[in-house]
């Protein structure tokens, strides 16, 4: 595994987990304590909170679970403020498919603005989803409350309250799932009016171990629940335009689950021109990824989280390519059978 990364290993933290055998997992890692800023990965903490609230509302009852991620209508407002991210918006009525940023008075269901945080990575989603969950931590049963109460609720509510309660919310549901909360936390709201709104719990960040923890947990039904597991990893899908490290051309016919997100950050510097996914002050790129594979019989199962910090070179593509390091690492660990002889013998018809 540390071979793969080359010279700026020490620039990275890896970990993947092999599952093609459940009997026999195998698992390697490089730096895999390594810490730092995972940007929108920490959305998949978003999604664990609401999960967990919506468990904790109505524990025996998934159908009202489901009632309530369709049917609850969510509007957008000054906690969506401001997102470079676009939305994915189809006007029924129209037959109209459009992208574009979230604005003011946009509505969609609890499971649409999940959809639009996690497919689509807009933080403006993400910060309505953390709105969300904090009034389902809040009110329970009686969720959700009418737009009035929301807006009394975040105006009335002391800030030091609105603190303990965002830590309620997305703190203590790492803990309760078996996480460590010094190596994943997503400390605070993804819009700049949400963390004016509501002060947060301190820094975020993540390590590739406890990433893959978290996606092994879900894969084993265990993150919240059975429901909630599937439910997050369904979100998680890759449908449409695939980025980063999924977007390797070795994984085009598998299935792949991911998230993703980045941080950089530039100054100046002779003779070299600093710019998206590039930065040399910082340029963070992290990827959550589960493979699924099934071709020529041969089963391929396994989970990849990548972190990295390497200044001044294209860290999308770094992922990319890496995505394809690993994919092929896993081939070689998990050949094509052989065909079996004696059943290729009785295959074939004589005249």
């Amino acid at each position: 595994i540390k071979d793969l990364l080359g010279g700026n290993a020490d620039r990275y933290g890896l970990a993947i987990l092999d599952i093609s055998n459940p009997e026999k997992p195998r698992y390697a890692e490089h730096r895999g304590s390594y810490r730092q800023n995972v940007g929108s990965v920490g959305k998949l903490l978003v999604a664990l909170g609401l999960f967990q609230a919506l468990a904790d509302a109505w524990p025996d009852d998934l159908a009202k679970r489901a009632q309530v991620l369709k049917e609850t209508q969510v509007t957008a407002d000054e906690f969506s403020h401001w997102d470079h991210h676009k939305i994915r918006v189809f006007d029924v009525a129209a037959q109209k498919f459009t992208r574009r940023k979230m604005k003011d008075g946009d509505q969609g269901s609890l499971w649409e603005y999940l959809d639009w945080a996690l497919s689509a990575s807009a933080n403006s989603a993400a910060a309505m989803s953390m709105r969300e969950a904090m009034l389902l931590r809040q009110y329970g049963k009686d969720y959700p409350p009418p737009a009035e109460e929301i807006r009394r609720f975040f105006e009335e509510t002391p800030r030091q309250a609105l603190t303990a309660l965002f830590e309620q919310t997305f703190f203590e549901p790492v803990i309760r799932n078996g996480l460590d909360l010094e190596q994943l936390r997503q400390g605070s709201f993804f819009t700049r009016t949400g963390k004016h709104k509501v002060p947060g719990g301190g820094n975020s960040y993540g390590t590739a171990r406890e990433l893959v923890k978290y996606a092994l947990r879900m894969e084993q039904g265990r993150l919240v629940d059975e429901y909630s597991s599937r439910q997050i990893k369904r979100l998680l899908y890759m449908t449409e335009r695939r980025i980063r490290y999924a977007s390797s051309p070795a994984l085009r016919d598998s299935a792949v689950y991911f998230k993703s997100g980045s941080l950089y950050s530039c100054r100046e510097e002779p003779d070299f021109k600093c710019g998206k996914y590039m930065g040399n002050k910082i340029n963070y790129m992290n990827s959550l990824a589960i493979i699924e594979n099934n071709t020529d019989g041969r089963r391929l199962d396994y989970i990849v989280a990548l972190i990295s910090n390497v200044l001044r070179v294209n860290s999308a593509v770094d992922h990319q390519t890496l995505g394809t390091r690993i994919h092929r690492l896993m081939e070689r660990a998990h050949p094509v059978p052989e065909p079996d002889a004696k059943a290729t013998a009785e295959s074939v018809v004589h005249p």
